[in-house]
């Protein structure tokens, strides 16, 4: 699964660090470069609830193992793009395609593991998404600056299409099901129950808010130290993800451990953790844009890392804490929804606004945005929390 999902990233992230190139070998505007990142995300999130819902009533194990396939089909055409027109369609198509696979992906992981140990797991399972988005960051650079960036989508696409053929083998001996704590509801359609938590609701809005931040970063950040360090293709991709990501490991598995273990003394822990993420990221998100050396900009985006790592380990988990155990695809598909929604418009703002708000004024904004996010966290759990989480157990 981890494997997997690794690739899952590589291949969505890879393209980010080749923006310059892009621009000389295409043509490609500003603009343009930035909805490389919005189409992927608005497509990615109207995708996303429609497969959890097939996931929470078909095969999970068999959506994933399609999904792997589809995607890597697709990130072998985007090595053959010449146009504008062309990129934009492939990466609309690497939304649909990767889109099937994350909620049934973390519905397997969560139904095969306790409440006491399901965010250590899906945390777990989600340092993929931190190794891939370094890995794919790092070799999209790197093969851009020896003018071969349409190698590097041949090498990542043929990578995951010879090992969809292990990964189904391994799989056909996993369970769908295990037994859950949290109650079933048997509804044909899991949104219908979902809306019906205002837990839940709440972790739309703030996941949201997260993530515009993430993708901010992950869009733009190469670009940003290329520019403003005047560091090479490669370079920018290293210090853009290798500072951000590892930090981001270390929280995530961090984040997990200490969640669990703050389970047995309070059932709202992952949202309290979830708060503790967005308070300490916001100054990081600032002194990111703002710094004026090298090595603070690193530190500031090893501590967004860091911290950020405990919202992502435990996002999806908190949500499992208040919602039907036959909803949990769906859950993490809306929860998708919204985050790719909004955050799609991170890329592009950051191409429409690099020359008159410029990033740093970006990034500060959403810092701001992040402390009223960690302000309604904590109005939920004093008014909502503990009423959803006796009605559903």
């Amino acid at each position: 699964m981890w494997f997997a999902y690794f690739l899952n990233y590589c291949d969505r992230q890879a393209v980010f660090s080749m923006f310059p190139a892009l621009k000389a070998d295409l043509g490609l505007t500003d603009t343009q470069l930035g909805l490389t990142g919005s189409i992927f995300l608005w497509v990615y999130g109207v995708g996303c609830p429609i497969a959890g819902q097939i996931g929470d009533k078909f095969s999970k194990r068999l959506l994933v193992v399609i999904s792997l396939v589809i995607w890597s089909v697709v990130t072998v055409a985007t090595g053959l793009v010449g146009s504008a027109f062309m990129l934009l369609a492939l990466r609309a198509a690497m939304g649909v395609s990767e889109s099937l696979y994350m909620p049934a992906a973390i519905a397997l992981t969560a139904n095969a593991h306790v409440a006491a140990k399901r965010s250590r797991a899906i945390a777990a399972l989600t340092t993929a998404q931190i190794a891939g988005t370094a890995g794919g960051g790092w070799f999209g650079g790197w093969m851009a600056q020896q003018g071969r960036w349409r190698e590097a989508f041949f090498v990542l696409g043929a990578i995951g299409l010879l090992y969809a053929v292990p990964y189904f083998l391994f799989l056909r001996g996993v369970s769908e099901e295990a037994p859950v704590e949290t109650k079933k509801t048997g509804a044909n359609l899991a949104v219908s129950e979902l809306v019906k938590v205002p837990t839940f609701l709440l972790l739309c809005v703030v996941f949201p808010a997260f993530v515009f931040g993430l993708w901010l970063l992950y869009g733009w950040l190469p670009y940003f130290l290329h520019e403003k360090f005047a560091l090479g293709l490669s370079a920018a991709a290293f210090n853009a993800t290798v500072y951000l990501q590892g930090a981001t490991l270390i929280g995530m598995l961090g984040g997990g451990v200490l969640a669990d273990w703050l389970y047995h003394r309070t059932k709202a822990a992952r949202l309290w953790l979830l708060t503790a993420s967005l308070l300490l990221c916001a100054p990081c998100l600032h002194a990111l844009g703002s710094s004026t050396t090298l090595d603070s900009t690193r530190l500031a985006a090893a501590g967004f890392g860091l911290f950020s790592g405990f919202f992502m380990g435990n996002i999806f988990p908190s949500a499992f804490e208040v919602v039907p155990a036959d909803t949990r695809a769906s859950a993490v598909g809306v929860l998708n929804f919204f985050g790719a929604v909004v955050s799609g418009f991170a890329p592009l703002f950051g191409g429409l606004w690099k020359k008159t708000v410029g990033i740093p004024a970006l990034l500060s904004y959403t810092a701001l945005i992040y402390l009223v996010g960690a302000v309604l966290l904590i109005a939920g759990i004093k008014f909502f929390f503990h009423r959803d989480y006796e009605r559903m157990h």
